[in-house]
């Protein structure tokens, strides 16, 4: 049996590239260990079969971005992102990394209270984006509500109310059936749908947020997460 070395190492010795190109193809998830990938450069091999993929390259892992849907009644830790919680429905074709799941962002706070669809991002681009634009990108939630609603009380929630002493931006506010209202508004300030809801009369009893822009959580189940896809843009 050969002594130990990190598996790094064993790759130079099998390759004959650089010791940062062996760590690259390592992050990357090019190599296997006995028919298993491994990513990290540091790990211990010595009699193990180690391969390199024949398509392997060193072209940087693109940042990743990832939706999650948030289920209701359950503070939002991060560690409830990981290989466990992807959606077996994920039709991204992205390969799950390791490195996915460090230095996430998250993006896009859900209201008070609220469940639904969760952003985090390694890009940059992403969160500019969702940051910069705001006031301009909109939110849809699904709202159950009790109380009985006046007769102008849908033409308000549409435009007419204030919140912090500010006139309230048009929204589009419609039923969705006898207890849920959809709501798309754009710029959404913590506690303004609940308080939109209490001036009209209203008292709400969930919420969930469905869309960000042009990405819908669509059937992404509750505790699990899915990759952006290439083609999405919020």
């Amino acid at each position: 049996m050969t002594d130990p070395v990190r598996l790094a190492k064993r790759l130079v010795e099998l390759t004959s590239c650089s010791r940062r190109e062996a760590e690259l193809y390592i992050a990357g998830g090019w190599v296997m260990v006995d028919g298993l990938i491994v990513e990290e450069p540091q790990f211990m091999v010595s009699g193990q079969i180690v391969e390199l993929h024949p398509d392997a390259n060193l072209i940087p892992v693109e940042p990743a971005t990832l939706l999650f849907h948030q289920p209701p009644d359950n503070d939002m830790k991060i560690d409830a992102i990981c290989a466990g919680t992807r959606s077996a429905d994920d039709r991204s074709g992205i390969q799950l990394l390791k490195q996915h799941f460090f230095r996430l962002t998250p993006c896009t706070p859900l209201e008070r209270n609220a469940s639904g669809l969760l952003v985090f991002t390694q890009d940059f681009r992403v969160s500019r984006k969702l940051l910069d634009d705001a006031a301009t990108i909109e939110q849809e939630y699904i709202v159950e509500v009790a109380g009985e609603l006046p007769p102008d009380g849908l033409s308000l929630l549409n435009h007419g109310l204030k919140f912090n002493g500010k006139p309230l931006p048009p929204a589009k506010v419609s039923w969705q059936n006898e207890t849920r209202l959809r709501f798309a508004l754009k710029g959404v300030i913590p506690g303004q749908i609940a308080h939109m809801c209490q001036k009209v009369g209203l008292e709400v009893l969930a919420m969930k947020r469905i869309r960000i822009g042009r990405v819908a959580m669509s059937k992404l189940p509750a505790g699990q997460w899915r990759y952006l896809m290439q083609h999405e843009r919020f």
